[in-house]
């Protein structure tokens, strides 16, 4: 698809503040012109030519705007086209505390604050259930760049870990992507939602001067989308991905006053921004040929974004005070230097093959059908367009031996298929024959390469050829064999030492040489192969230095042999399918057995049934068939004439009585088969109920014992302990959690149980409220693991809380 030029299009938004200088910074009518005043530094002296007054026009200017307008003029329309295959990049680019993140992620705690990222989501779920001819599947993946280190904000990994295999930029003919970044799939709103404020919590922050909570990295939260037709049947699919880039902020250190560790992060936060406006000043002189894209990790991995396939929105967040001028004036001349980037965003078109393949074969069909019917219109003989059998392959393989042996003089040949079989078939002969050839000469003469001088070594100690390399008896390049005397023939009798050396005979080359039969078979009983020798010489060595290995593994083993410790509850609930297949393998495991045997008696049960239900279908086509054939007979019989007998019965052929006796047949056959059918059908019935009742025991059973072992807290499982008068199952998991709870997490709940502001905050809200759950049964675990280690301190706590426990029971 041809592609067009765009440019990046570039907005301010300016933080809001109490002391706003009217007189350095004024925005234009046009609301895209923004107009920065200084006074003269009098401390440089009277002379000075020193800039005063800046103006920088963008695209747009927001000021005291609030949310939903910063996201209506931002991406909605970006949102809107990556729905219909194109890529699309926001980008908050500014210095540290003018509100990227605020932009780009807003509150959690308020509905209304939300920021890019959540209402983004809101926005491509939205349309999924209002596009309801299309599917449409959404993944999301989160990523930092860290001190020049690629992190994956959502990975499975336990908090600590560290990856065997770091993570890489690499780019493809489809784009450039990250190698090892784990991409989720979000099949809801809130899911989605629950991993972003996931990948929040794993962020990396810091405190400094200017800002408490401050990003010391880049992140990248990235939508991908695809989208199926669910009315046309053709393969032609579209994908887009949606980078929503959250920038660290550029600082000085002189305002920020970091330190150790803060000071180490600064420096390579503006090390990659440094890189970044590199890379814009290089995109933006259109004579440059090469772009330092690779310089950093965060230039590379927005190459597609900077200047690709892509729509790019930059958003220039800038503090409004006075005392940071410095900082504005840099960010309004990176985003005007951005608004001459051009981009060639194209839809990402591609082919679904496994569909690909259903509408080729069903062509395929269709013109087999079209071909059958242009052949009997023109009366010509059926002819088969299905690949050929055993049975034809073998009756083509039969006429091209009569064609070679003269006794027919054509080939019957009605398709393509039928000439490829015949091309084939004399192939196979052809290398039959020169195998046969080959093999008479093997039998007669031992086969010489002449380029195998090792051979050729041996063969002249043994005496077959002379010192030229010409066989004995070898005349004007002809040979011809006189024999050869064996070994234990030669002067002093002894044998020859040849029998350890090499192979005297190799396969058949490019230059062969024929030996006299006599002498090729003892050279082939003395001189073992090559490969026989070798594998005579290593064999030894092998079997010597296996044995030490076993002796060492299971010495290490045995002394290394893991204790069997109590098991630990983890640190997080595990994800429920992972437990399920544990409880399956342990506590579950004879259930399982039973819906398992159940199962297959279910499947064993329908597989007989579909086999009746084909024989019957076969059977009903043969009796159709067979009455059609009756109903001709009579009816060429009455056109004939009818004959009677003496009684006056009509009298038939042997031809109408066999199809008569034949139709009786089928029709008990079928009685019979349709009374089986619906005993089948009774059985396949009874054991469906038998797997939904196994199936449906199983999910309860594993409930209860996955809520028991990850979800109640310890100290309540010891009031809920086996042989007391409560037991799990009894009270309601929600009502077991919220014993003792503080006034922060009833309001939690409560939050859950009556509605939010509007309907559309129910993700959001729930998203929330699962992760602070997550978050704070971590802590309380972590604490409870703490109060393990004082002596006592469990056994207080413990004793501290049945009354509490009875009293909301």
């Amino acid at each position: 698809m041809c592609a067009s030029m765009k440019r990046i299009t570039a907005f301010a938004r300016v933080k809001p503040t109490t002391d706003f200088p009217q007189d350095v910074l004024k925005f234009r009518p046009d609301n895209k012109t923004i107009d920065v005043y200084t006074e003269k530094d009098l401390s440089k002296g009277i002379v000075n030519n020193k800039q005063t007054n800046w103006s920088f026009k963008l695209d747009g200017v927001l000021h005291n705007a609030p949310q939903e307008m910063v996201y209506n003029v931002l991406a909605k329309g970006l949102v809107n086209q990556a729905l219909n295959g194109y890529n699309g990049t926001i980008m908050c680019y500014g210095q540290t505390g003018a509100g990227k993140t605020y932009t780009m992620t807003g509150m959690t705690e308020n509905y209304l604050n939300r920021g890019i990222i959540p209402r983004a989501i809101q926005q491509v779920f939205k349309s999924v259930e209002e596009h309801g001819s299309q599917f449409i599947s959404v993944r999301i993946s989160y990523m930092e760049i860290y001190n020049e280190t690629i992190f994956d904000l959502l990975s499975m990994m336990p908090l600590g870990a560290v990856n065997d295999v770091p993570l890489s930029v690499v780019e493809t003919p489809c784009g450039v992507s990250v190698k090892g970044l784990t991409v989720h799939p979000a099949p809801s709103e809130e899911v989605a939602l629950n991993l972003l404020f996931e990948g929040n919590l794993n962020r990396s922050v810091g405190q400094n001067a200017l800002n408490t909570h401050s990003s010391r990295s880049h992140c990248i939260f990235t939508i991908y989308i695809e989208c199926h037709s669910r009315i046309l049947s053709n393969a032609q699919y579209v994908t887009s991905k949606i980078n929503l880039v959250d920038l660290a902020g550029s600082e000085r250190l002189a305002k920020s006053k970091s330190e150790g560790r803060g000071l180490k992060e600064a420096t390579y936060i503006n090390k990659s921004l440094s890189f970044l406006e590199q890379v814009i000043l290089a995109l933006s002189d259109h004579n440059r040929e090469h772009i330092p894209f690779r310089q950093s990790k965060l230039t590379y991995t927005l190459k597609d974004s900077l200047g690709g396939n892509c729509n790019t929105v930059l958003v220039a967040n800038i503090c409004s005070e006075a005392v940071h001028i410095v900082e504005t004036l840099s960010t309004l001349r990176f985003a005007s230097r951005m608004k001459w980037v051009m981009t060639e965003p194209v839809v990402n078109e591609k082919f679904d093959a496994e569909r690909m393949v259903k509408n080729l074969e069903k062509e395929v069909l269709y013109l087999k059908e079209e071909l059958a019917m242009h052949n009997s219109l023109l009366n010509r003989a059926p002819v088969s367009y299905e690949p050929l059998n055993e049975i034809q392959i073998g009756e083509i393989h039969s006429q091209v031996r009569r064609f070679l042996d003269g006794t027919i003089d054509e080939l019957d040949i009605v398709s393509i298929r039928q000439i490829h079989e015949v091309f084939n078939q004399f192939k196979t002969i052809l290398n039959q024959q020169e195998q046969e050839v080959e093999s008479r000469l093997r039998s007669k003469y031992t086969l010489i390469d002449k380029n195998d001088f090792a051979t050729l070594s041996v063969v002249q100690k043994a005496g077959l050829v002379d010192a030229e390399g010409h066989l004995v008896g070898e005349v004007d390049g002809q040979g011809f064999g006189i024999g050869v005397a064996p070994f234990s023939s030669k002067p002093g009798g002894k044998k020859s030492k040849s029998r350890k050396g090499k192979d005297l005979t190799s396969p058949t080359s490019k230059k062969e040489g024929p030996v006299s039969p006599q002498s090729g078979k003892e050279v082939e009983a003395v001189s073992p192969s090559r490969s026989q020798v070798a594998a005579a010489s290593k064999e030894p060595e092998v079997k010597e230095t296996r044995e030490p290995d076993t002796i060492s593994v299971d010495t290490h083993r045995s002394d290394s042999a893991p204790k069997e410790e109590a098991p630990t509850r983890p640190s997080s609930p595990p994800p429920r399918p992972a437990a399920f297949e544990d409880f399956k393998n342990e506590r579950g495991s004879e259930i399982n057995r039973i819906f398992k045997e159940n199962k297959g008696i279910l499947n064993d049960r329908k597989k007989k049934l579909s086999e009746v239900a084909n024989r019957l279908n076969m059977l009903k086509q043969e009796m159709d068939t067979a009455r059609q054939s009756l109903e001709a007979q009579k009816l060429e019989r009455e056109q004939q004439g009818e004959y009677l007998n003496d009684e006056g019965q009509i009298i038939i052929d042997e031809e109408e009585f066999l199809l008569i006796m034949k139709l009786k047949d089928l029709r008990k056959q079928y009685r019979a088969d349709y009374n089986e059918l619906r005993d089948l059908r009774s059985e396949v019935q009874y054991c469906q109920h038998l797997v939904d009742q196994c199936r449906n025991r199983l999910l309860t059973e594993f409930d209860i014992w996955y809520n028991e072992s990850f979800l109640i807290p310890e100290e309540v499982q010891e009031v809920l302990r086996p042989g007391g008068a409560i037991r799990l199952g009894m009270i309601p998991i929600n009502r077991v959690l919220t014993l003792d709870e503080d006034d922060q997490e009833r309001f939690d709940r409560m939050q859950q149980e009556v509605l939010p502001f509007c309907p559309d905050s129910v993700s959001f809200y729930n998203a929330k409220a699962k992760v602070d759950r997550k978050h704070k049964y971590s802590r309380a675990m972590t604490s409870l693991e703490q109060m393990r280690k004082k002596p006592g301190s469990v056994q207080a706590a413990v004793r501290n809380k049945p009354p509490s426990v009875l009293n909301v029971i």
